[in-house]
């Protein structure tokens, strides 16, 4: 009998074990991810009383992929048009937030004693709360509906976005051995070139690719061809000197933008499910418990930093971006904790080299105790708020309240001169971006390529790659110059004002010297002109450019393409009804706001019309629409029906919304405990002289209405039964065949 390989066995031994303890941690209700680091420590070296695994290379392999997908899924659910939507409320909580965490997470480490890298690495792990773990808390605290819940989730996202850059940072940092501004500022700038490149050239590519092959995906391709694309820009990342997941997290959310999004999310969840628990169990292998014994006091610490220092400055965060200081205190309290970045960073650290070994057991510790902290802690918030409303003097609740509350410049009070300078500054960045790209794959590739194929020509290989190349990016260049030249915004500030003129021409003239910049660039490179000349060349490819009507068009096309790709799910959810209302986002009223809810199977709601629920009445709330299947009902009269399975998008505040949705999950159909009398019979009866249904038609006979029975048929000397009409009248001899249940056929016969 053949060995099985090492790698089958722990694979068994890891999947037997975190299945087990998984169970046992659903059935406290407490997260899965503590129960794959509970599973690790109990297969691990660490835990002399059970089987360990043998093989911890090959796992900790598997636990790298399982990072890989993890980021990857996280992208899936990520979108740059969500971050771009919310405006910068989320962005200056976030950002306060991870600072603050960060300077108190390096400034433990520093009273500790610890070395550079470990509290620089520490203080990474502190800034970033876990998704996974607040999202289930408010599921189990039923929060989810509430505004905050939503406010949490949409800086949380942030910070996943952010802890993604962090991780590249932390990269580049410690491959230097003495990091300083100049490295950290070019790692910042490498990272946001190859981020917008990559993304612009995806959504050119590939919603085109997955369109043209639409026809010939189904979901096993489609999971394949997604997996590939993830593993694909792992590799492209990691060669430009980022790291696997960073790569993975971008094809996620390129993906994100497909109509596919959904049904690859569906699909890779399974993958995603497998690999990750087993990152987490590799996790959970690194606890060491005597060093959790002799770093016992920094635990506590580092816990009580994390619990004090969200409490203080996550609040602090959310005041100061926007939300009045009761909301602020409990998006605040909620995110005090860390989770599944915290290991990724730590895994990092380890993999690199540069944070001691004690560190990973040290942060596993914290993230345990600051998770079953977490519902207290949202629980918390309420009470100390109402403690500091008690404590404070009023006139600062009420400065807080006021400046907190003071709503945004709406978008008719925009000024003209931002908003048109951002609007140049981006498309300026973009076509840069994608500019400077093409000129280094034409130089860098095609221009070797070229020479190799003409040995003996000295001129020629580079006049037609100078050729090539500035065909290639003269739309971009065309863009640079041209676009928000005829722009609402410019129109405007040139009507208003003669002095507005000048600054206006100038920004043109500066969009013009960069175009030439890159042209002469390639010229420079390639030629052994003077200056003067590549310089002249440069001017007069520019107007060329400018007078183009061909390039006009064809950069409108591109511009066009694009936009519609990046729109292409929003567009999608929209004709299926799945996308919410524009108008969401400009309630007046601060404290109201919408939520769906999903009709259950089991509900007594179902098959009642909206007038009979008195949903209104009862909670104060407003049906906006339903969603059923892929169609959406928009303004829904009373006498619209509710079916099991339906959405309903309801509008009101937190307290109605957390009324309805309790009372939605109470009114539901109980299990049956006499189901076995529900078993339906079929009996033949024989309609005697005593019987009460002679001379009494089948719709007069109550037969169905007052004994619940049916009758299937009626013999009539034929090889099969005969169909009753309503319309028959019974006769004395009649023999017919009735379905029910045992006791409303025993009251028929027995009538």
């Amino acid at each position: 009998m053949s060995e099985l390989p090492a790698l089958v066995k722990d694979l068994a031994l890891i999947l037997v074990v975190a299945g087990a303890v998984t169970l046992i941690f659903k059935k406290l209700k407490q997260p899965l991810v503590l129960g794959y680091i509970v599973a690790g420590f109990l297969v691990s070296p660490h835990m002399p009383y059970t089987m360990s695994v043998m093989d911890n290379v090959d796992v900790k392999t598997w636990a790298d992929i399982g990072v890989i997908f993890l980021l990857f899924s996280l992208g899936l659910d990520f979108s740059f048009k969500k971050i771009l939507k919310m405006g910068a409320a989320p962005v200056i909580a976030a950002c306060t937030i991870i600072f603050c965490m960060m300077v108190m997470g390096i400034t433990a480490g520093k009273l500790f004693g610890w070395g550079q890298m470990d509290c620089i690495f520490l203080g990474g792990m502190l800034a970033m709360s876990s998704t996974t773990i607040i999202y289930k808390a408010f599921d189990d605290l039923g929060l989810r509906q509430q505004r905050f819940a939503g406010l949490v989730m949409s800086v949380l996202i942030l910070e996943d976005v952010l802890a993604i850059v962090m991780m590249v940072m932390l990269s580049a940092v410690a491959s230097g051995s003495n990091p300083d501004g100049g490295q950290m500022l070019r790692s910042i700038l490498s990272i946001v070139f190859f981020l917008i490149l990559w993304f612009v050239v995806g959504i050119f590519m590939i919603p085109i690719f997955l369109r043209k092959a639409r026809k010939l995906i189904n979901e096993e391709t489609l999971l394949i061809v997604s997996l590939g694309l993830c593993c694909l820009m792992a590799v492209i990342s990691t060669q430009v000197g980022f790291s696997s997941a960073f790569g993975a997290f971008v094809m996620g959310s390129i993906l994100a933008e497909t109509v596919e999004a959904d049904k690859i999310i569906r699909l890779v969840e399974p993958v995603k499910n497998l690999f990750g628990a087993i990152f987490f169990v590799s996790v959970g292998m690194l606890v060491d418990p005597q060093i959790l014994v002799d770093y016992a006091l920094p635990v506590i610490a580092i816990v009580l930093t994390i619990i004090i220092g969200q409490a203080v400055f996550g609040s602090f965060g959310y005041l100061i971006s926007g939300q009045p200081l009761k909301t602020a205190m409990k998006c605040g309290f909620s995110m005090a904790q860390i989770g599944e970045f915290a290991f990724i960073i730590a895994s990092l650290g380890l993999s690199l080299g540069v944070i001691g070994d004690f560190l990973y057991p040290v942060v596993v510790a914290v993230s345990v105790i600051t998770t079953f902290l977490t519902p207290y802690m949202m629980r918390a918030s309420a009470p100390c708020y109402t403690l500091m409303e008690r404590h404070l003097p009023p006139r600062i609740i009420v400065t807080l309240n006021h400046i907190t509350l003071s709503h945004p410049s709406s978008t008719a009070s925009k000024n003209n001169w931002k908003s048109l300078l951002l609007q140049m500054g981006v498309n300026l960045v973009i076509y840069s971006i994608l500019t400077l790209s093409v000129i280094f794959l034409m130089l860098s590739f095609f221009l070797p390529f070229i020479r190799h194929l003409m040995p003996g020509w000295e001129w020629t290989p580079n006049i037609i790659c100078g050729i090539l190349t500035l065909l290639f990016i003269s739309p971009f260049l065309r863009a640079m110059i041209m676009k928000k030249n005829h722009s609402e915004e410019f129109k405007t500030l040139w009507s208003e004002s003669r002095l507005n003129h000048l600054p206006l021409i100038f920004t043109i003239i500066v969009r013009v010297v960069i175009a030439c910049a890159f042209i002469f660039y390639v010229c420079n490179y390639l030629t052994r002109f003077t200056n003067a000349l590549i310089i002249s060349i440069a001017l007069a490819l520019v107007m060329v450019m400018i007078l183009s009507r061909r390039l006009k068009h064809s950069s409108i096309r591109l511009e066009r393409l694009f936009i519609n790709n990046l729109r292409s799910r929003d567009i999608e959810a929209q004709v299926h009804g799945r996308k919410r209302p524009l108008y969401e986002g400009h309630l007046l009223d601060r404290d109201i706001h919408m939520a769906d809810f999903d009709i259950p199977a089991d509900s007594t709601w179902a098959g009642k019309k909206l007038g009979d629920l008195e949903l209104r009445q009862k909670f104060g709330v407003h049906v906006s629409s339903i969603l059923r299947a892929n169609r959406r009902l928009n303004i829904p009269d009373a006498g619209s029906v509710i079916f099991p399975g339906d959405r309903i998008r309801v509008v009101g505040s937190d307290e109605q919304l957390t009324a309805m949705s309790d009372a939605l999950s109470k009114e539901v159909y109980g299990e049956d405990p006499e189901f076995e009398k529900r078993e339906m019979k079929l009996r033949q009866m024989v309609l005697t002289g005593s019987s009460p249904f002679i001379g009494k038609t089948l719709r007069e006979s109550g037969i169905r209405n007052i004994y619940n029975c049916l009758v299937v048929g009626i013999e009539e000397g034929k090889e099969n039964l005969s169909q009753i009409e309503p319309g028959h009248k019974f006769e004395k001899g009649d023999i017919i065949w009735v379905v029910g249940e045992e006791s409303s056929l025993e009251s028929l016969i027995n009538s």
